[in-house]
């Protein structure tokens, strides 16, 4: 067995109204705190009177930041920053998908360290410190795992970029996953995130670094996400569905904690880069029949494992032919779950696939896939993708 590392960090704080413990989780931490969500919808306002109520029963100051915008920016991100440094923040709680727990983690940074969010990148010298604001993560989708890893995407619009923040200091000290705060979800979003899930799980099981426990951990994640996900885009108001598709967000988090994502995310990232309307998990729908085509010989084994918990009836058949199969059962699942998209359906322009090509490539995760893209291969990819239209 070949060595690895597991490190996670973050107190998890799971179960049905968990979101009535945030004063006592909050209080324990500081005594100002500022709440980092989107703008105030319906079934956002009773979320934020019990947060509100609770805080206050804990003589914890609350300050709202409602500017979060989907493909967080780093001018969204510098109005918050600014925002939590006049109310001399002590906390900040990200309430929302992960657009909002992202934009709560680069605010903590930006808000304490000099520069703005993009200054902070994963590859660039100057890094997050320990003067990083601490973070309480409260999920109100299961998709993306920021309740969990350490790791924020941000995008820069006068560039046309989207990449990200990683460091130890990211880690929320304390996640409330409360699947009542997921019922009422809207259909498209809960299938957008809920895809989400299974490509963070799926991406870190074929990972170059994948481990024996991230293997054990996705594993379960994928299984979830399939038996699961369905139900909810048949009855969004199915709690244990929603319970479950919780849990394995959070377990595809520990994945991400601790390996990473592969060429999918390079090219999702890209498309939000480009097209920031672009909702992430719906970018990564759409390359992702693509990619396992091109993918599935360099890993036979576990794309028959994927190929098995969409097709029980694939366990007679052999590897090669279950991995074969992998790319429709996909297919399959997609419009299963209503989310099976084209170019024209996303609203993007055709003239923009050589620039998300090249930005793809831009960003390291493509380098994780077990067959490793160039730039022709990727243009070949979205050029499929085109063509189906």
């Amino acid at each position: 067995m070949k060595d690895f590392n597991v490190f996670q960090p973050v107190e998890v704080k799971f179960g049905c109204r968990r979101i009535n413990e945030i004063g006592e989780v909050v209080s324990k931490i500081g005594e100002r705190c500022i709440l980092v969500s989107g703008p105030i919808s319906d079934y956002k306002k009773p979320i934020l009177a019990k947060i509100q109520e609770a805080l206050t029963n804990k003589d914890v100051e609350l300050k709202y930041f409602h500017g979060v915008v989907q493909n967080p920016t780093t001018d969204s991100v510098t109005s918050g920053a600014e925002m939590a440094r006049e109310f001399k923040a002590e906390v900040v709680i990200g309430l929302g998908g992960g657009s909002s727990i992202d934009s709560a983690k680069t605010i903590a940074v930006e808000a304490t360290h000099s520069g703005n969010s993009w200054d902070y990148l994963f590859y660039k010298e100057t890094q997050p410190t320990e003067k990083t604001l601490p973070i309480i993560a409260i999920p109100t989708t299961s998709g993306t795992g920021s309740h969990i890893n350490q790791a924020a995407a941000i995008s820069n619009t006068k560039e046309k970029r989207k990449s990200g923040i990683g460091s130890p200091y990211l880690f929320p000290k304390v996640s409330i996953v409360d699947p009542e705060l997921m019922l009422t979800l809207p259909e498209h979003i809960t299938a957008s995130t809920g895809f989400d899930v299974f490509a963070h799980s799926f991406e870190t099981y074929i990972h170059k670094n994948a481990s024996p426990y991230t293997d054990l951990v996705a594993i379960e994640a994928i299984r979830l996400v399939i038996e699961n996900l369905p139900k909810l885009i048949r009855d969004g108001s199915d709690l244990e569905a929603r319970s479950q598709m919780a849990w394995a967000d959070t377990l595809a988090g520990f994945c991400l904690a601790n390996v990473g994502v592969g060429l999918p995310h390079s090219l999702g990232m890209a498309i939000g880069g480009c097209c920031p309307h672009v909702m992430h998990g719906k970018a990564l729908a759409l390359v992702y029949p693509e990619f396992i085509r091109y993918t599935y010989s360099s890993s036979v084994k576990k794309f028959a494992n994927l190929a098995r918990l969409f097709d029980k009836n694939l366990e007679n058949e052999s590897d090669d032919i279950a991995a074969e199969r992998s790319s429709l059962l996909l297919d399959d699942f997609l419009n299963v779950i209503k989310i099976g998209l084209s170019l024209k359906k996303l609203e993007i322009p055709e003239t923009e696939l050589e620039e998300i090509a090249e930005k793809s490539m831009e960003l390291p995760d493509y380098t994780n896939n077990p067959r490793i893209a160039n730039l022709e291969e990727i243009n070949n990819m979205l050029k499929s993708i085109k063509n189906k239209n």
